[in-house]
């Protein structure tokens, strides 16, 4: 997705605005799936694209929850959710949504787990937040407007090394890609100071922004997943990129700063 051209934007709301919403919808949803959570020892889980796939009555809830405000404060925008929703638009502006972004960690007790929101205007991504409950932190970014964690301007790490970067990264649910994914890993950990792996994209796109991991690099995202992220991440100063585009699954990214970013992603890019 392109920067955004502030001109370009035919609603009514500024991107302050939407930032603002973004953040309001993010913590209050987080919030009660974690309230929610700690009433439970154990949960009730299902699966979606494989076993190992989580999704919970929590999931279902918050994005719901979601839906709800927006279709009361913002009737004409559209909303796409990771757990189905998807609403069009006649106001040129779609909501993206992952009520909780780390699934697994939420059901195993794990920190690292959040509610993703976007507001997009075609396929430029106008403001975004991503609230982690359990570790308290609340990143936000209005596209041209800088990026910030719990109101604390975000600035991404500069490193120049790949040698030294420290490098987050996930895997997919489907088995053969995770075997792909390990063996790049194999590949990639030899050429860096270490990897790490949170279980939450949306988190780990946070991580670049805060200068946590000096990059992050991902296959087989959904749009849901990074949305937030990608506009944080970016709104920091980190260079970002996915491909393809358009798309809504299937996703590659990599997230890095910017000294380091084309050699990164020659190593985990093939073209």
């Amino acid at each position: 997705m392109p920067q955004t051209d502030l001109g370009g934007l035919s609603n009514s709301a500024d991107v302050n605005d939407l930032r603002s919403l973004c953040i309001d919808l993010a913590v209050s949803a987080a919030s009660k799936a974690a309230e929610g959570r700690a009433q439970r020892a154990q949960l009730e889980t299902e699966t979606k694209s494989s076993l190992t796939d989580l999704v919970t009555e929590f999931d279902r809830a918050a994005e719901n929850f979601i839906r709800e405000r927006l279709s009361s404060q913002r009737p004409q925008d559209g909303i796409v959710g990771e757990e189905g929703l998807d609403v069009p638009n006649t106001s040129g502006l779609t909501w993206i949504i992952d009520p909780i972004d780390g699934t697994t960690n939420f059901v195993f007790g794990l920190p690292a787990w959040g509610c993703s929101v976007a507001v997009t205007q075609g396929n430029t991504i106008l403001a975004g937040a991503v609230h982690l409950p359990v570790l308290r932190e609340t990143y936000s970014a209005a596209s041209g407007r800088g990026a910030s964690i719990n109101g604390t301007e975000l600035i991404s790490s500069q490193s120049t090394s790949l040698q030294t970067a420290l490098v987050a990264t996930g895997f997919a649910y489907n088995s053969q890609r995770r075997s792909q994914q390990g063996a790049l890993v194999a590949k990639l950990l030899p050429q860096v100071r270490d990897i790490r792996r949170s279980g939450s994209a949306a988190y780990d796109l946070c991580c670049v922004a805060a200068g946590r991991v000096d990059a992050y690099y991902e296959h087989g995202l959904s749009i849901w997943d990074i949305a937030a992220g990608v506009l944080i991440a970016r709104e920091a100063g980190a260079t970002v990129e996915f491909t393809p585009e358009s798309a809504v699954t299937d996703i590659t990214l990599v997230a890095s700063a910017t000294p380091i970013f084309k050699s990164l992603r020659s190593v985990v890019i093939e073209e």
